[in-house]
């Protein structure tokens, strides 16, 4: 295993240069698994029965468990942001527990990936603040007084900056991990003693950090738009 991104060609668009990453291979394999899947679930679903069985059962459990999850976390207000934030779940999850395959590297052991999925995040935040508190979540800015702007401008920015670290500090110090006890191991031992770390590292730790990720997006956003407080009362 190497902590090393790999790069596999370049594209020059217009003049820049586009390099073809281990990161972007990695993420192109897994939008193209998610493709693949909501066509074969849009075939199998074409037709749906009053009584669930098999796959439509599946299917249903689990919009059912992220929908009361999403309701639990930002209430019915914010309900519409559930199917990005369904997909992201879904993307970050199998990142992360894509590293039990050999040669597959975690898009989310790359900044850059995890940073851009902080970046929506961070978008969501200020469009849901404006949407449901207009000017009130722009006067936020300068409270307790105008001199605190800067300070309010560097914390809310702070917000989706640590969550992106905190994905990628723990998905590649996972992959680092790993990558070590590979090294050292024994060739009789590494079908052994490393993969059963896999099972912490890539799939315990890459559950929950999905879970972390997801969870603290949404509570920011409620945050900004106030439903937090709105369920509290």
């Amino acid at each position: 295993m190497d902590i090393n991104i790999g790069v596999h060609g370049v594209i020059n668009i217009g003049g820049l240069q586009i390099f073809i990453t281990d990161t972007i291979v990695s993420t192109w394999i897994l939008m193209g698994i998610l493709i693949v899947f909501a066509i074969i679930v849009r075939i199998k679903l074409r037709k749906f029965n009053e009584v669930p069985t098999g796959f439509q059962n599946v299917i249903e459990a689990l919009v059912e468990v992220f929908e009361n999850y999403m309701r639990s976390t930002v209430g019915d207000k914010l309900m519409f942001l559930g199917n990005w934030f369904f997909t992201v779940f879904i993307f970050i999850l199998l990142s992360n527990i894509g590293g039990v395959i050999p040669g597959f590297r975690p898009p989310t052991a790359d900044w850059s990936m995890t940073v851009a999925l902080a970046v929506v995040t961070f978008v969501l935040i200020q469009v849901m603040g404006v949407k449901f508190r207009k000017g009130e979540y722009l006067a936020s800015f300068f409270k307790p007084m105008f001199l605190f702007l800067p300070i309010n401008l560097i914390g809310e920015l702070a917000r989706p900056i640590s969550i992106s670290f905190r994905l990628f500090g723990n998905m590649l110090a996972g992959l680092i991990m790993m990558s070590l006890l590979y090294s050292m191991a024994p060739i009789f031992l590494r079908f052994v003693f490393p993969a059963a770390l896999h099972v912490y590292f890539d799939i315990f730790a890459g559950v929950l950090q999905t879970y972390i990720f997801v969870t603290l997006s949404l509570s920011f956003i409620a945050g900004a738009s106030e439903v937090a407080d709105e369920k509290q009362g």
